[in-house]
């Protein structure tokens, strides 16, 4: 079964008030608004990522204070969201969440596996092919497509949905993961 992944699209990271803003990202909010669009309208699974950390999270040492749980920068735009949404947190879930058309995955690390509840639903929805986007290249977005391809299953990258920090970076990135299996694609051939 074909999934997408959008990933940290959040407030912080894309718009020019963000607490970690990376100038340009805005680009990318119409398409990966058109792919969720694509995805509700088609039947395919939708999972969206968002970092919810709290207040003290280790990253925070690293980082500066961004995502932090319930605030405006920790929000997706609001016209990258589906109506019929469900919230599964970062802690591990006694039962499947409800159906829903856009699976919003909290984390409090740049992996999206270390939400304990990831490989239980891709497992369980029958996830083999992944779609790819979002912010950033060389962080969430990597740990995403990269974590992927470990786990055996075919993962495209959409590269006019995703934007990078340091465009040296993101194509070192984007070598690493073609050599490794996965595939660049565009959003036009994805929604062809």
């Amino acid at each position: 079964m074909r999934a997408f992944f959008d990933i940290d699209t959040q407030i912080d990271f894309v718009y020019p008030a963000g607490a970690l803003y990376a100038r340009g990202a805005e680009r990318v909010l119409p398409a990966v608004a058109e792919l969720n669009r694509y995805a509700a309208a088609r039947g395919i699974r939708l999972f969206s990522t968002t970092c919810a950390h709290p207040e003290d999270a280790a990253e925070f040492r690293v980082w500066p204070p961004h995502c932090v749980a319930g605030t405006a920068g920790q929000r997706k735009p609001a016209f990258t969201l589906l109506p019929n949404r469900v919230i599964v947190p970062n802690i591990p879930l006694s039962a499947a969440p409800p159906e829903a058309e856009q699976i919003l995955l909290e984390k409090n690390d740049l992996d999206l596996f270390t939400n304990p509840n990831v490989e239980p639903l891709l497992d369980t929805f029958g996830v083999d092919e992944c779609f790819v986007y979002g912010v950033f290249t060389e962080y969430c977005v990597k740990c995403a497509i990269m974590g992927l391809l470990a786990r055996g299953r075919k993962v495209s990258l959409v590269f006019d949905a995703t934007a990078h920090l340091s465009v040296a970076e993101g194509d070192g990135v984007l070598r690493e993961f073609v050599e490794s299996g996965g595939y660049i694609t565009s959003v036009s051939q994805v929604t062809l």
